[in-house]
């Protein structure tokens, strides 16, 4: 009996597990009827799908599907799932969604394999079956006026993460042969053609690269993030393992560079402003606000950077050279090259053919766009972390011909305000880790060190420094207008004073000395002396040390080139050439040029490279006759500086209040002289600046490294010019 009642169970258990199948069968067969059916009777062809049971009927036959799975092995293949694969179910599908018939059956597609996707485990894209309907479903989406973009979106994301964990049907899905075909038919074209989007092999099929593309143009913001997280997914996967992938990784540089390239020709150049890209703050693709066109494009150059990051090398490189040839090259090269506006003052340009006032609005809107293409350009290098991407901004702006040498001539430009974006675009190439920039700007025409009289010793030879004017910087000392003249309560804590000029504390007391006496006024509002720089010296040396420490650059000088006796002609390169111009006339620009100026040649001078250390930061350093220094050009500008305050009455009183109105103390300065106090002032913290970083990065003994670790802790460690220099934004 006990025997009978546990046959009678198991026959009993086998019938409950066989009924359910039947029953799933036979109910997903009657769904797919009922829905074919409705074809057959309806004679409203306008009621939209959404009014029908067809919804339903798809929602059922997903579930069905899904439950089916979770009942068996993955490896087996159930009857319903069977049934749509035989009798080609999803091409049906597609059809109907190609014809939109009824209104809205689209979505109800998209939705239906969007689950399918997303809920079985089954490697669904390696059926024939499957990944042909999607492949169709693909090249329908992202129509023009499209009203299912969130249906459009999740399904194209969905079949990403497929991919994403069956790589191996990627060829499947891109339609990878096809493509390579168009890509080759169309490279000639594609060369000649300076929009794009018109050229890439994506615009003969829409594939799953050019729709996801499209989508991020949406301005519903989750539509637009979740394309972009798509593409990001796609990337992952283009490694150039296969050369069969290497079209889609073009086509993904091409159609991503594109769309850089016309949300910068959608900017508004002649409503943008200098000042206001410079403070920009960086935004994020991820942002969901609706962005105007400048964030639109910067959010953009964003995603590109995240995606070169992350993305495989082969990729990365693709997309970044795309970037520069399509982007750089073709729409922003010739909006720098406007040699004209730099040539000529606006109100003097010639437009042939045109009345007097539409000379002055061509010139200056020629002006415009180089001012705002430059803040633009300067603002992308600021964003960049990419290395792929910044490796080709790098040769776009340092091997395209005469292009950087006339940037870096608009430093000194008859437009202050070029010249302040321009002195900035090189301030933030200075911050970036890439040895090729200061090797291309400074370092290469040092190298010769043909700055050098002849001949050449060693320290115990070398005589001190002319400063171009046939002075000895050792009697700068004993000259009233460069005495040490701090009030004792505020001197700068003493050296020891070194036998042999050149050490760490005569370079340290050689820039201290620099300023007259009677133009000093830090100490008239309590303030310190260079000690109040070191700090932040510290801390930018350490940045400039940090950025150049695997560049493998020497730690001694290199020999001379020039032989003795044959000086050649020295030229510092354009950088240094325009730096030291523009320093030349720091008494006569505005006060925020200046700032920007300084801190460029601080930066410079805080790179532990030998050659910018005797060349910018030794004042004893003999100079051939045709060359110049940092400290000589300094010290020519002390002497205009006496002439000129000796025209201003009661210069001491003036300063301080100037220094007062810089510090925000003042509301109401006096505009008389208030340029060249301003100068004087910019000068006086710019030599204490020096000094500090001399004293941060040359060999100390003992009692002098003792000093440091008190000047560090001393309080009130920042020096106004760091206090007034902007805030860098727009950076991680």
């Amino acid at each position: 009996m006990e025997m009978f009642n546990k046959l009678s169970g198991m026959l009993l258990g086998a019938l409950e597990a066989r009924e359910p199948t039947v029953d799933l069968l036979d109910s997903f067969v009657d769904h797919w009827r009922s829905i074919t059916t409705y074809y057959i009777q309806t004679t409203d062809d306008s009621r939209p799908a959404s009014q029908t049971d067809i919804p339903w009927r798809l929602r059922q036959m997903s579930d069905i599907l899904v439950y089916e799975e979770k009942q068996q092995d993955v490896e087996q293949t159930g009857p319903c799932l069977q049934y749509l694969l035989q009798h080609k179910l999803l091409e049906t599908m597609t059809t109907l969604a190609k014809a939109q018939y009824p209104p809205g059956m689209t979505q109800q597609v998209l939705i239906f394999v969007t689950k399918l996707l997303l809920q079985m485990q089954k490697p669904l894209l390696q059926l024939v079956p499957v990944y042909r309907p999607v492949q169709k479903l693909i090249e329908i989406c992202a129509p023009p006026g499209s009203g299912a973009e969130k249906e459009e979106v999740r399904f194209l994301f969905a079949v990403c993460s497929r991919l994403n964990q069956d790589p191996h049907v990627l060829q499947n899905v891109l339609q990878l042969p096809d493509q390579q075909l168009s890509s080759s038919q169309s490279s000639d074209a594609a060369s000649s053609q300076s929009e794009p989007s018109a050229s890439s092999p994506a615009h003969s099929q829409q594939g799953l690269l050019w729709v996801l593309v499209q989508l991020s143009r949406s301005p519903r913001p989750p539509v637009r993030l979740k394309a972009c997280e798509g593409l990001l997914l796609l990337s992952a996967l283009l490694d150039g393992s296969s050369e069969e992938l290497l079209p889609a990784g073009a086509q993904l540089g091409e159609l991503l560079a594109g769309r850089l390239q016309e949300l910068y020709c959608l900017l508004p150049l002649e409503q943008l402003e200098a000042e206001e890209l410079r403070s920009w703050p960086r935004p994020s693709w991820r942002s969901e606000s609706q962005p105007d066109h400048l964030t639109s494009f910067l959010s953009w150059f964003h995603f590109l950077d995240q995606l070169t990051t992350d993305a495989p090398q082969v990729l990365s490189v693709q997309v970044s050279q795309c970037v520069r040839g399509l982007w750089l090259m073709e729409t922003l090269l010739p909006q720098l090259l406007h040699t004209y506006a730099f040539l000529l003052p606006p109100v003097v340009f010639p437009v042939e053919g045109a009345e007097p006032n539409m000379q002055l609005y061509t010139a200056s809107r020629c002006e415009q766009n180089i001012l705002v293409s430059t803040s633009v350009l300067c603002h992308v290098v600021r964003m960049v972390q990419s290395p792929s991407l910044l490796e080709q901004l790098l040769h776009f702006l340092l091997r395209t011909p005469s292009l950087m040498e006339q940037l870096l001539r608009r430093c000194d430009h008859v437009s202050e305000q070029i010249s302040m974006t321009s002195l900035s675009l090189v301030e933030e190439l200075l911050q970036k880790p890439h040895r090729d920039i200061l090797d291309h700007l400074v370092l290469s025409f040092l190298q010769s060190r043909s700055y050098l009289s002849s001949p050449v010793g060693g320290p115990e030879e070398r005589q001190p420094d002319s400063g171009e004017e046939g002075e000895d910087p050792q009697d700068l000392d004993d000259d009233p207008f460069f005495s040490d003249g701090f009030p004792d309560d505020h001197l700068p804590p003493p050296l020891h004073q070194p036998a042999a000029p050149g050490s760490a504390a005569d370079v340290v007391n050689s820039f201290l000395c620099l300023v007259p006496v009677q133009v000093r006024s830090a100490h008239l509002l309590q303030e310190g002396g260079y000690e109040s720089y070191v700090l932040d010296a510290r801390s930018l040396v350490a940045q400039c040390r940090s950025l150049s420490l695997s560049w493998d650059w020497p730690k001694t000088l290199p020999p001379p080139t020039c032989s003795p006796g044959k000086e050649g002609d020295f030229f510092e390169g354009h950088l240094l050439k325009v730096l030291f111009e523009r320093l030349g006339r720091i008494l006569q620009q505005p006060y925020e040029l200046n700032l920007q100026l300084t801190a460029i040649l601080s930066r410079l001078s805080s790179f532990d490279h030998p050659l910018l250390d005797e060349y910018l930061l030794d004042p004893y350093v003999p100079l051939s006759p045709s060359s110049k220094s940092l400290f000589s050009v300094l010290v020519r500008v002390m002497g205009e500086l006496v002439q000129r305050t000796q025209q201003v009455s009661n210069i001491s009183e003036r300063l301080m209040d100037t220094r007062r109105h810089l510090l925000g103390l003042n509301q109401n300065p006096s505009l008389e002289h208030l340029t060249l106090l301003q100068g004087i002032i910019v000068l006086e913290e710019f030599c204490k600046e020096l000094a500090a970083i001399a004293f941060i990065k040359m060999p100390l003994d003992r009692n002098q490294q003792n000093l440091s670790t008190e000047d560090e802790s001393a309080p009130g460690s920042t020096g106004l010019l760091e206090q007034n220099r902007p805030v860098r934004t727009g950076t991680d």
